[in-house]
């Protein structure tokens, strides 16, 4: 690798950091690292225009990392609500409580210490090490390895084992050792605002003269990946059945998506059919009987995630003999409010359903 062409890298990185960055966060030069360990689990999860509401109504509530430990499982997980990937809340959780109790409430204030913390990877060890301890680790995530990747020219696959090692390298070795927090979120803000994934603003790039892919027109070759994700689609049907103003609801467990959130009665099918067609079926009855009456048919719902698609609708339906479902418990209506639901459940609420809980 150029050696010139590294100290050009981070030299005008931090110049543009200093003159032209105006990414304005909370978080940005935040040294207490319990702050920044939360700022980094929700942006791991979403952008940062809507991660921002969920990091400051968590610090509002959740002012330390014992408030958090102390705090009811159910109320951290209703506060994540909408985010995803529950299993991160749950993680967020676990580690509270393990540094509240087994570390006296004091976040561990060294690279390795902070990686052995259930729910961080390097990522997020790098940023709180060097954001609250100036430590030089460089943090290296998707953003990063796009930047470096089109900069230098680098073919290597970002996500294999190989690229992932030399990526790392390659970041360790260009970050500015005295000034580690600075670079860590220039780079960070770089890839955001500057060089993104699509109409990167290479134009005003201040490392243009420099970025090979600019000069060998490979920006939207760069980065490189290697496994194209195959998504799945799921149709789930939720019935929504109301007896005497209160709901059948479970919480979800097992190690599928949505783990620890609640839901209705769930009738997944191995393929697209009509919600008639599922009232008709004997898992339908099972539930409902043939005594009821059909409150309302909801729209499609749709949402994306990671590896997979959930499609499906929403069917209420007001019962009039109790049920005995497994898992199952009958929630009052004026309860209903305090449990933490999906995403694909609550977009029901936001939009038709709410005022059935209301």
């Amino acid at each position: 690798m150029n050696k010139k062409k590294e100290t050009y890298f981070t030299q005008h990185l931090l110049q543009w950091n200093a003159k032209d960055n105006r990414r304005m966060m909370p978080w940005k030069g935040e040294k207490d690292p319990y702050k920044i360990w939360l700022s980094e689990i929700i942006l791991q999860q979403t952008r940062v225009e809507q991660g921002l509401g969920y990091y400051n109504r968590y610090i509002e509530k959740y002012p330390t990392v014992n408030k958090l430990a102390a705090a009811p499982e159910t109320a951290v997980f209703k506060l994540w609500e909408g985010l995803g990937y529950y299993s991160r809340c749950k993680n967020l959780i676990s580690t509270a409580k393990f540094i509240a109790g087994d570390l006296k409430g004091k976040f561990p204030a060294t690279y390795d210490d902070i990686l052995k913390l259930k729910g961080i990877g390097p990522y997020t060890a790098s940023a709180i090490a060097s954001f609250a301890y100036n430590l030089p680790h460089a943090v290296v995530d998707g953003n990063v390895m796009r930047v470096l990747s089109r900069y230098f020219g680098i073919s290597t696959p970002i996500d294999s084992t190989e690229g992932k090692k030399y990526f790392s390298l390659l970041a360790n070795r260009l970050i500015d050792k005295t000034k580690p927090a600075l670079y860590n979120q220039a780079i960070m803000d770089f890839g955001a605002t500057v060089c993104k994934p699509q109409q990167p603003l290479c134009l005003k790039c201040i490392l243009k003269t420099e970025c090979t892919a600019f000069k060998k027109d490979l920006v939207q070759s760069l980065p490189v990946k290697e496994n194209k994700l195959i998504k799945k689609h799921r149709w789930f049907y939720y019935v929504i059945a109301s007896y005497k103003s209160s709901f059948f609801v479970r919480k979800r467990t097992g190690k599928d998506i949505w783990q620890n959130l609640h839901e209705f009665i769930l009738i997944e099918n191995d393929k697209a059919v009509s919600p008639e067609k599922i009232i008709d079926s004997q898992a339908f009855e099972k539930i409902a009987g043939k005594n009821y009456e059909l409150v309302k048919i909801s729209g499609k719902y749709k949402q994306q995630l990671t590896h997979q698609t959930i499609n499906g609708w929403f069917i209420h339906v007001d019962i009039n003999k109790k049920i005995a479902l497994k898992d199952h418990e009958l929630i009052e209506k004026s309860k209903m409010q305090e449990l933490a639901f999906p995403r694909f459940i609550t977009a029901y609420f936001n939009t038709e359903g709410k005022p059935f809980f209301e």
